[in-house]
Formats: structure tokens, C-alpha cells, sequence
């Protein structure tokens, strides 16, 4: 056909029936993906009663609309759906066996149509009206839609004037098709994701370790509309993702997302996929910012480790002791399965500053755990606990890399819900996974002062997170000890010690919230956290006041690391009405007495042999307390 030719475009134009007239028993027939589905096609394909649509083959990435809808209800075995994608309503009828599931990374799918192995006879894609040269847009789905089109003897458009004009490798000409029908179904949208305070409390702590200047994947769900919110203030975000939602449309508008620390596809949001309300389809159009490529591009894992600080956050179904996750099925999953999550997954994990984060509540909708001893029995697995980096609920991140099997128990346990967590160590301790002595105090877990996490910059740009002690810094705490130098030690504990075994470590950082609170500042250095300050006050059974002690890893001390602590301890303490602080602290020690004397507050002081004993009273006369 020659150029002129193509402007008569619309000769080509025919009826849905005149088009299923001409497909024959036993094709193989693309459909385009997920919102970009061609509705009004397969509308007419699933009601017809056409004797020639028999013993078809419906091929589809992601399956979000009416094929998959039909596929899950018909006994009229009209065709046979497979998709490469078990979210949605998917995963109900892949179970049920009404529709064949092919499990492959996203990446490796346009090799499957190349090579032949999937098999193309006839391809339906949705597309903008053309343009006066005859171009059209494919919208809002890539994936391998260009790819079926090569493929196929006979490719039909959908033309959908609702469909926005997007921009990227999204372009076809009037020339590759030979037939066009006119869309009568609107296309596919969907509302914003409702949230709980539970799921706002899990995107806060998802977002806490978000820095500036990273690059961020995305899917549809709660979670992620929670998290856009969480990220409203950070600064120059990058995009590198699957699916581009409404929450990215936020960050974008906002200033968050500008991609200019991107290291693939600068300056540009990449995605394969949009999924979301009307609103984000007519921002989309014409849309310089977003850039739509195919799945071999966005899904390929060297390209996404290209970006620097790439955060690869993916929502988790359920997760047990030892670092296996069950990644969540059924209807309003729009998330990726096992193969797919891997390839964002190494992407983060090959990029550098990257990080991989899997975020879930403590317990599901019918309050039954999410945090469990094993997930044996849940389907769609990711195993891959050898690269694990940090898992997330609302109660907090517990970090996994270059843990052992007993540390990484004691980090989910205390993200679990509190009222799980016995059970929990009953049989971790029954496994041998924690040691039978491991101390466990209960109440703990709902008195756990949350509210005093933060972070806190300090000289030269050191990042210092600072929160209550848990259980699990154990191992840390024991590093930090064996690191102070002998008179450090001695400034602490007033004793030459040189163990410090784990029956008495565990009893220190086993801290009953009620009568004591520790705070630790922890430092990340390449990915592991390291523990290098710990204060704390030990309330005094006969009076209402505390007497408190701090150590600071030697190479951080004189920064404000003590001074921070002791302001934060004594906000605390105040709040639970005790009157005041005491502290012992060798003569000689000139360095902690100045942090006591920069609490604001009033100091007492006695001298007996060698030792200031120093009391701080928080209000007037409150030191006259015996």
C-alpha cells in the first residue's frame, strides 16, 4: 500500500461480525492487555454464536477485563484463555483450570511470540483515531503488542477515541493493520485504592527508608496509594516501573518525581503499563513525561539496575521466619508473580544504593497472621530469602541482609502483631531457630514506643536513625560492645569487663517499656545496619526519678549522638511522670558530663571518690525526692 494509500484509511474500517467471520476453529488470537483490552471485539467474540469461533486460543499478558471475566464463568469452551499473569481474577480461574497460565519473566515474553513458541494467528489491539499521516498511538499498553502484530496473518485496531495519545515506542501505522472496528465500549478505568490506618502506617515505614533521589517501581493497590501520599516531600524520585498509576500522577505534579538522577531514560517516568481513574488517562495524553516502552525494555533487569538507589517495593501476602514469601492472589491483585518480581528484584539488587523492600500488615483483613513459623502451604512463592533485604509492616522494618537464620526470626517477630508474637517464638524455639533460653517479655510488644523513631543528621551528613531497642539488636549490641576501647567500658559499666555472653546481653536488650527505655542511634553502611550509640534510664523502685547511662562507638562521639538521646529520653520520661534523671558518672569523664550539662535542665552534684553522682530534676522542687 503506498502513503496516499494510507490516508484511506477508513476503507478499512469493518463491523466486529465481519471481522469474526473471517477467523477460522482452532486460531491463536493476542488480545492487547489489561486496560487497553479491545472490549468492544471481545464483546462480540465471547456472545456470538458464530459456528467458526470454536476451539480458539485467546493470548493475553495481563488479564484484568471481559476475557478473563468470560473464561471464568462459560461452559461453552468457545476458546481457551492463556495469560502470563495471575493476578485480578486470574488467579481464581487459573486454579479452577478454565484458564492456562504460562509462567515466564516479563522480559523473556517478546522471545516467546519471536521464536514462535507462542504461536500468533490473528492479533486485537486497541489504538488511538490516527493522526493525518496515519499514525496511531497503542495508549496505555506496550508490553508485546507490536511484537503479536509482526506475528500474525490478520491484525485488526480497535480505534477508541478515549484512549489516550501516548508517547514513547507506542506508535503504529494505518499500514499494519488489515481491518479497523470502532470501539462502542469505553475503556477499562479504575478508582482510586481505599486505605486503612494499618496499610498508612506500613507506606510510612516504606517511605522512611525512601531516600531522595531514588528511583521507584509501582503497582495498583492500597498500599501504593498510601505511599505516593508518604512521598509527597521527597525530591527528585525517578520512575522505572511496570504499571504507572495515580499516585505517580501525584508525585509528578507535586515536583517529588522529576527523574533527573535517573541513569535510564533520564528525565522520563519509564513504564509499559497505566492503570487508573479518567482523570490519569487525560493527564496521560500527549504526555511528554511519561515514556511507554515494551516489557523486554521496562522488565530487563540490567536495564533497571541502570538507575542508581533503585527501590523495587512489592506488596507481600505472607511471610514466615525464615525469609520465604507468599506474594498475594486473587481479585484486586494487580501485583507480579514469582518470576516477574525477580526481574524488578535484581534489578534493585544490582543497582547501586538499591534496595528491595516486600510490605504487608501484620495480619490480613480477617485478622488472621500474616507473619508466619512457614508459609508451606500458600501458592505463588517467592523464595529467594538469599537476597532478602528488608520487609516492612506497621510495626516496623526489619532488615534481612547478611543476617542469620535465628537473627532474621527475631527481626519478623517483631513486626508481627504483638498479639502473635508468643506463638511465634514458642515455635521458633520448638525448631531450634531461637535459642531455648531466648527471653520474651509480652507485654513489650503493645508498649512498644513507636512514636519516638526518627532521623537525625548530625556532622559531615551522618544519618543517624534513632529508636526504642528491640530484642533483635542483640548481636549489635554485643558488636558495639567488643569495639569500645577498656576505659570506654569502664566509663560504662564502672568494671574492666571483656564478655559480654548472650544470657546477659539478652536480658539488656529485653526491656520492659513501663520501668525502663532504651534508645539506640543505628547508621547504615552499605546496606547493613550498624548500631553505634545506646542510652537509657532504669526507673528507681523507691522514687520517681531514673537513673540513666549512655555509650557512643568511640569514632562517632562529640557529634550531639549522647545530647540527642538524653533530650529524647527526657521528653519521654516526662511524659510518663518521672520527676527527673540520676546518673553516676566518673570524674574524669568530662565528655558525658558536658552532654548532661546540655539537657537544659538544673544539675546537682556530688563528688565521692572519683564519682559525680548528678541529679537532674525536670521541675521545680522535684529534686528535693528522695
Amino acid at each position: 500500500m503506498t502513503h496516499n494509500d494510507s490516508l484511506n484509511w477508513k476503507d478499512k474500517v469493518a463491523s466486529p461480525e465481519d471481522v469474526l467471520m473471517r477467523i477460522k476453529p482452532g486460531m491463536s488470537i493476542f488480545l492487547g492487555t489489561g486496560v487497553a483490552e479491545p472490549r468492544t471485539l471481545v464483546k462480540h467474540l465471547t456472545r456470538s454464536d458464530f459456528a467458526n469461533l470454536t476451539d480458539l486460543e485467546l493470548i493475553q499478558i495481563v488479564s484484568l477485563g471481559d476475557a478473563i471475566a468470560f473464561s471464568s464463568t462459560t461452559t461453552a469452551q468457545k476458546y481457551r484463555l492463556k495469560t502470563f499473569f495471575a493476578g485480578w481474577a486470574a488467579s481464581k480461574a487459573i486454579m479452577t483450570g478454565s484458564v492456562d497460565m504460562i509462567p515466564c519473566r516479563l522480559s523473556r515474553i517478546p522471545k516467546l511470540f519471536q521464536s514462535g513458541a507462542i504461536r500468533v494467528d490473528v492479533a486485537f489491539v486497541q489504538i488511538t483515531p490516527p493522526d493525518a499521516r496515519g499514525y496511531a498511538s497503542l495508549g496505555v499498553s506496550v508490553d508485546v503488542a507490536k511484537h503479536a502484530m509482526e506475528r500474525a496473518s490478520m491484525v485488526v485496531a480497535e480505534i477508541n477515541d478515549k484512549v489516550p495519545r501516548t508517547l514513547g515506542n507506542t506508535f503504529v501505522h494505518v499500514n499494519d493493520f488489515d481491518y479497523m472496528v470502532y470501539a462502542t465500549e469505553p475503556p477499562i478505568y479504575f478508582p482510586r485504592w481505599p486505605f486503612n490506618d494499618v496499610i498508612d502506617k506500613v507506606a510510612a515505614n516504606v517511605a522512611s527508608v525512601i531516600e531522595d533521589g531514588s528511583c521507584i517501581s509501582f503497582y495498583s493497590g492500597a498500599l501504593f496509594e498510601a505511599l505516593g501520599k508518604h512521598l509527597a516531600h521527597k525530591r527528585d524520585l525517578g520512575v522505572h516501573t511496570f504499571f504507572f498509576t495515580d499516585p505517580l500522577m501525584d508525585l509528578v505534579k507535586c515536583g517529588a518525581i522529576t527523574n533527573k538522577k535517573k541513569g535510564h531514560f533520564h528525565d522520563k517516568s519509564l513504564t509499559a503499563y497505566a492503570q487508573g481513574t479518567q482523570e490519569l488517562m487525560n493527564w496521560l495524553h500527549r504526555n511528554p513525561l511519561v515514556e511507554f516502552q515494551g516489557i523486554d525494555v521496562v522488565s530487563d533487569h540490567m536495564r533497571i539496575s541502570m538507575n542508581e538507589k533503585m527501590i523495587a517495593i512489592l506488596p507481600a501476602r505472607k511471610v514466615d521466619l525464615t525469609g520465604d514469601i507468599a506474594l498475594p492472589v486473587g481479585k484486586g491483585n494487580v501485583t507480579p508473580g514469582p518470576g516477574q518480581a525477580q526481574e524488578f528484584f535484581a534489578g534493585a539488587e544490582h543497582s547501586h544504593g538499591g534496595r528491595t523492600i516486600f510490605a504487608l500488615p501484620s495480619r490480613n483483613l480477617q485478622g488472621e497472621p500474616n507473619i508466619l513459623f512457614s508459609v508451606d502451604v500458600f501458592p505463588n512463592q517467592f523464595t529467594n530469602r538469599e537476597s532478602l533485604d528488608l520487609i516492612i509492616t506497621e510495626y516496623g522494618i526489619a532488615s534481612m541482609f547478611g543476617r542469620t537464620v535465628r537473627e532474621r526470626a527475631q527481626a519478623l517477630i517483631e513486626i508481627a502483631h504483638p498479639d502473635d508474637r508468643a506463638d511465634l517464638i514458642q515455635k521458633a524455639k520448638a525448631a531450634n531457630i531461637l535459642y531455648a533460653d531466648q527471653i520474651y517479655l509480652e507485654e513489650s510488644g503493645h508498649l512498644y514506643p513507636d512514636k519516638i523513631t526518627c532521623t537525625r543528621m548530625f556532622k559531615d551528613g551522618l544519618a543517624v536513625h534513632f529508636r526504642a531497642i528491640k530484642p533483635s539488636d542483640e548481636e549489635e549490641m554485643r558488636r558495639l560492645f567488643y569495639r569500645f576501647s577498656d576505659q570506654a567500658v569502664f566509663y560504662r559499666y564502672f568494671t574492666p569487663l571483656k564478655v559480654m555472653p548472650h544470657a546477659k546481653m539478652q536480658e539488656y536488650v529485653n526491656v520492659d517499656y513501663r520501668c525502663r527505655m532504651s534508645i539506640v542511634g543505628i547508621i547504615e553502611e552499605g546496606g547493613i545496619e550498624r548500631l553505634i550509640a545506646e542510652g537509657r534510664y532504669v526507673l528507681h523502685q523507691d522514687r520517681p526519678l531514673a537513673d540513666t547511662a549512655f555509650v557512643v562507638d568511640e569514632k562517632y562521639q562529640g557529634l550531639g549522638i549522647a545530647t540527642f538521646i538524653l533530650t529524647t529520653l527526657i521528653e519521654f520520661a516526662r511524659e510518663q511522670g518521672i520527676k527527673g534523671f540520676t546518673a553516676d558518672v566518673l570524674a574524669d569523664n568530662k565528655g558525658m558530663i558536658k552532654v548532661y550539662e546540655k539537657s537544659g535542665y538544673p544539675i546537682k552534684a556530688i563528688v565521692e571518690f572519683g564519682v559525680y553522682h548528678l541529679r537532674i530534676p525536670f521541675v521545680e522542687g522535684s529534686d528535693t525526692v528522695s
